[in-house]
């Protein structure tokens, strides 16, 4: 039997080109859920927040039949959809993050501007997957197959290819603008960093740095300190940078 399927928006770009912003044909089994037809189509799961079957809303687990027309949403930022059933019992977005190796650019680049990410440069992918769901971390990967997996049930295929470009494309596709807070986190681990006394930390420092500077941070995890030092400068720039291409992207 078959069914009809089309997607919107950003999900067209994990279909074939003749696939593309039009209604597919595609043959159905009787045990397949929806889940099983869009990723079979290319569409991870974590991608998509809401699915019509006939302009029905479903859940993941619904099993079409013999004519049956399904439509398949992305995550919606500025139409809301609070009254229609989603295919997940809680919001896709969520403000903690875990990033695979391939991504260790975007997640330091994200932890400078505040945001929860984990990144676990030896993990294999079933790792990442158990990280994301037993600590409830939207995965962070450019690796469909690792989104496909069972247990995965937040996460973002990221398509930009450099590191500045990703972050703008997650902050804007998860809506993290008003979430940023540039220099609170811990580069090496992702920890909270503290504002301390140079008394807290003295026994840390070169002679140099006493000399210099007087104000301080600390990670409250890796204890890592950390001073407005000539790295700041490079800090700031990219931190500038980040801003101007959100601003960029939001005014096109």
């Amino acid at each position: 039997m078959n069914i009809g399927i089309r997607v919107f928006a950003e999900l067209n770009d994990f279909l074939r080109p003749d696939q593309r912003y039009t209604v597919s044909d595609r043959p159905v089994r009787p045990h397949q859920t929806v889940k099983d037809i869009v990723e079979a189509a290319g569409i991870p799961h974590t991608e998509v927040d809401l699915i019509l079957v006939n302009g029905q809303p479903v859940g993941f687990d619904h099993r079409p039949v013999a004519g049956d027309r399904i439509t398949v949403y992305p995550v919606f930022e500025t139409l809301d959809i609070a009254r229609i059933t989603r295919v997940r019992p809680r919001p896709l977005r969520e403000s903690r993050f875990v990033a695979d190796v391939n991504l260790g650019g975007l997640a330091k680049m994200m932890r400078l501007m505040g945001l929860d990410v984990d990144c676990r440069w030896d993990a294999g992918d079933a790792e990442l997957a158990e990280v994301s769901a037993a600590e409830h971390r939207i995965l962070l990967t450019r690796d469909r197959g690792l989104l496909k997996r069972r247990n995965v049930t937040h996460g973002v295929f990221v398509r930009s290819d450099r590191p500045i470009d990703q972050i703008v494309e997650v902050i804007l596709r998860l809506d993290l603008i008003e979430r940023l807070a540039p220099f609170t986190r811990c580069l090496r681990c992702g920890g909270i960093v503290d504002v301390v006394t140079e008394a807290a930390v003295d026994d840390r420092l070169e002679p140099l740095t006493r000399r210099y500077y007087d104000t301080f941070r600390r990670c409250r995890d890796c204890e890592r300190v950390y001073w407005s030092g000539s790295h700041q400068v490079g800090l700031d720039a990219i931190v500038a940078a980040i801003r101007a291409g959100l601003r960029g992207a939001t005014t096109r």
